[in-house]
């Protein structure tokens, strides 16, 4: 089945995408960084200054993967596209845990983006299972900033501390009528209007809510299911997925706005 897909390259294509990844034009040793390097055996390199050998893998985040190149590029294409997890495993033909395992890989190593709002920002909560999550978002922007917490409800001192952090000064706040927004302005210097849901005010958070309920799609048509453990996650490539749309456009975007090297190595 993978084989027949127009977009997953060969092996030998897929190993000049990791390689450009990886080292950009040059190679270079991942220990010392010199670029005295030179081709030994079995596909492994050998730095001539350090005298290290190592992989074109050897010193990233896949070192230890066990697939093989294609499997692995069929897998990303499938996450970069946001293809839910069921029917992957009838594409990949590789075992729901394995496809678990390497969309959480995919998502931890996504380039953290947090965004600063000002302008006009609509805010607003949402409950999942004993975790709350606060989200605001820019009008007019793709621009989002969220916080989880690992409890029933919000209170105010809570979302006073997501504004301190994620809301411009002089920007104008819209939310809905919740105790915890109540007398915000005098804590922080912005103009504060909200909306009464009970009475049918839906206008100045209607941007919000709206991602609430893509937020709500996405995990449960992407992966099912969620718990409080991989809300966090799950809640952060979606705002990733929202906010930057250019990381996947393809697998080798991905990588390249993905950083490959190990810690130790860069």
């Amino acid at each position: 089945m993978i084989a027949l897909l127009k977009q997953i390259p060969s092996e030998a294509q897929i190993r000049t995408y990791l390689r450009r990844s990886i080292f950009g034009k040059n190679m270079f040793c991942p220990v010392c960084h010199s670029r005295h390097v030179n081709r030994a055996a079995q596909k492994r390199y050998w730095c001539m200054k350090c005298r290290r050998r190592f992989s074109l893998l050897s010193h990233t985040w896949l070192k230890d993967m066990k697939l093989n190149l294609r499997t692995f590029w069929a897998l990303l294409w499938c996450w970069t596209q946001a293809v839910p997890v069921l029917q992957t495993q009838k594409l990949c033909h590789v075992n729901d845990k394995t496809i678990r395992h390497w969309f959480r890989q995919f998502r931890v190593h996504l380039p953290q983006l947090e965004a600063i709002l000002g302008g006009t920002v609509q805010m607003d909560e949402a409950y999942f299972k004993n975790t709350s999550l606060i989200m605001a978002k820019q009008i007019g922007s793709s621009r989002i900033a969220f916080r989880i917490l690992p409890k029933s409800s919000v209170n105010k001192t809570e979302a006073c501390q997501f504004i301190y952090q994620f809301i411009e000064p002089n920007s104008r706040l819209q939310t809905d009528g919740g105790g915890i927004y109540r007398g915000i302005d005098a804590f922080w210097p912005l103009t504060h209007k909200k909306d009464i849901h009970r009475r049918w005010e839906f206008e100045l958070t209607s941007e919000i809510e709206g991602m609430f309920g893509n937020l709500r799609t996405f995990i449960r048509r992407m992966y099912h299911h969620c718990t409080p453990g991989t809300l966090p996650e799950y809640v952060s490539e979606f705002c990733i997925r929202f906010s930057s749309p250019e990381i996947f456009t393809s697998p080798f975007t991905y990588l390249k706005n993905s950083s490959l090297l190990a810690p130790s190595a860069t």
